[in-house]
């Protein structure tokens, strides 16, 4: 009789804890894609925060309606890192989060499950900056399911498309959606790097390749 009444208390008040926490971990579904970070300053379609601000925050600026030369649309976003080390990290970096200043506190991450790759566009101001780019990564009491890295990549001066393979990762649950690092090592003298046009995809192609095909097809009809 006692065992009876220990299983019947374990699957009343146990069980339910292991499914909540399973809740817990499972982002908002995303079914749509493309799913933008980034497509124009201020655009609706746009998800995630730039509020992650890491290392020597304080050599950070950036420029969200930036104009100057966009691979797309309006604007671009434009990163610039002085290298001055004002917190002494010697590096410095930004995440992309939901909600805006979510280190893994509070449950926001987006379920990319469906996501095969991550694409971007980005430039350096001069070239041969070095900067790195990510996805996921983020720890805390809701930490991110996985996360995926470029590595260090040195950016020329004019745009060019970049890829984050997603195919071997666990997106169940990301709360950091985009991330750039630099540091002084690689960027003695600082640097400005733009990005624009930062989507997941369920396709193994980007948007822009399909866009310029259509085009094309419409010249053709007339």
């Amino acid at each position: 009789m006692k065992r009876i009444l220990t299983l019947l208390l374990i699957s009343l008040f146990v069980l339910p804890l292991f499914a909540q926490e399973e809740d817990v971990l499972r982002g908002i579904k995303v079914k749509k894609y493309p799913f933008y970070i980034y497509r124009d300053a201020f655009d609706r379609v746009n998800h995630y925060i730039p509020s992650g601000w890491m290392g020597d925050w304080g050599d950070i600026k950036i420029k969200e309606n930036c104009k100057k030369n966009p691979k797309t649309g309006k604007s671009c976003f434009q990163i610039i890192y002085t290298a001055k080390r004002s917190q002494n990290a010697g590096w410095a970096g930004i995440y992309w989060q939901n909600p805006a200043n979510n280190w893994g506190t509070v449950k926001g991450g987006y379920d990319l499950s469906k996501a095969k790759k991550l694409f971007f566009y980005a430039r350096g101001e001069k070239g041969g900056e070095i900067v790195e780019f990510k996805i996921g990564g983020i720890t805390g009491r809701y930490s991110d399911s996985g996360m995926a890295t470029t590595g260090p990549i040195e950016l020329t001066k004019k745009w060019k498309l970049y890829e984050i393979d997603l195919s071997d990762v666990d997106l169940s649950y990301i709360s950091g959606g985009f991330c750039v690092v630099f540091s002084s090592q690689m960027d003695p003298d600082g640097c400005t790097f733009y990005i624009d046009e930062v989507y997941y995809t369920d396709k193994d192609k980007p948007i822009s390749a399909k866009r310029k095909k259509k085009s094309r097809r419409k010249k053709r009809r007339r």
